[in-house]
């Protein structure tokens, strides 16, 4: 089985996840646009049983626009948001695929709020999912 582990830039907070995530999503909303400071979000979503969580961390909750609550777990040292939770899925982990820091981690199979994709971005497979 496939063990993976997602990690704060410093370390101090992270989630082990077992196997292979239900799905892996670019999302070009605003609000990932702001979490990450980048053009979007790569989330990969993993059953909540196969993520261990190791280290204290900080939480940031904010309404979605489905109305449903987003709770975000980011590291209080260094600020990098590691996971996160939905009120609409509590079954599920939200996990940041960046924070895995691995190259041969799967590609996105869908995206979500493509409207807002900035247009410069050349994500050719984005347009494939």
């Amino acid at each position: 089985m496939t063990s993976r582990t997602a990690a704060c830039a410093c370390g101090a907070l992270t989630a082990a996840c077992e196997g292979e995530p239900e799905v892996i999503s670019l999302c070009s909303c605003r609000n990932c646009q702001r979490r990450t400071g980048s053009a979007f979000g790569l989330v990969a979503i993993f059953p909540g049983e196969a993520v261990a969580v190791s280290g204290a961390g900080a939480i940031f909750a904010r309404e979605a626009d489905s109305g449903s609550t987003t709770t975000f777990s980011f590291c209080p040292s260094c600020g990098s948001t590691v996971f996160w939770s939905r009120s609409a899925r509590p079954d599920v982990v939200c996990v940041a695929v960046g924070a895995f820091a691995d190259p041969t981690f799967p590609m996105p199979v869908r995206t979500v709020y493509d409207e807002h994709r900035h247009p410069w971005i050349g994500f050719e497979a984005a347009s494939r999912l």
